[in-house]
């Protein structure tokens, strides 16, 4: 299991907050969940806890301290040890280096999108487009307040993240207005099998 563990996107995440403090698993599973850092990767308690394990038998990080506040149970804290941020930095470094296939639900969706027929698909991606206005709006206020606590190169990734919305949402307005003219050709009844 460790070696597989080790695959897992939490890892760099994990890592990359203990690079800024020390933390309990607790802690760092509510910062995993409120930033977000990976919205397409869920974030569970168990598996952090899971992986803190993984991170220390690695010796990645290590115990940093214990500390008990009222009737809550003794937690552990962990930090970044120097084998952990060797390991943070070779994995950036190669993931900033080497562009990967990502595979979202929407491609798959997008693969078959003639199976629903054009005005089906005119609908859909139109709500989609709404959607997708939406999020960059509500993501673009959270980065503008983020940035007023914050230096900017530390939420770089949600500004990446509103660029690859409006991408998105650029290409399905573009998708829309080749259905609805016939630009796109749609199979007929008779070309289906």
């Amino acid at each position: 299991m460790p070696g597989r563990a080790l695959d897992n996107p939490l890892v760099v995440a994990i890592l990359g907050l203990l690079l800024e403090s020390p933390m309990h698993p607790y802690q760092l599973w509510s910062e995993l969940a409120g930033r977000r850092k990976d919205p397409t990767v869920a974030v569970n308690r168990g598996s952090v806890y899971d992986l803190i394990k993984v991170l220390a038998a690695e010796e990645w990080i290590a115990v940093h301290g214990k500390a008990r506040a009222g009737n809550r149970p003794t937690r552990t804290a962990y930090a970044l040890t120097p084998m952990g941020y060797d390991e943070l930095v070779r994995r950036l470094d190669k993931q900033l280096r080497t562009p990967r296939p990502e595979y979202p639900q929407f491609l798959t969706a997008v693969s078959y999108v003639g199976a629903v027929g054009p005005d089906a698909a005119v609908d859909a991606l139109t709500e989609r487009a709404a959607a997708l206005r939406a999020r960059i709006v509500d993501d673009e206020a959270r980065r503008a307040a983020a940035l007023h606590q914050v230096p900017e190169l530390f939420v770089i990734e949600a500004e990446y993240a509103v660029h690859m919305l409006r991408s998105e949402l650029a290409w399905v307005i573009d998708l829309v207005e080749r259905i609805r003219t016939g630009r796109l050709a749609w199979p007929t009844d008779k070309d289906r099998v």
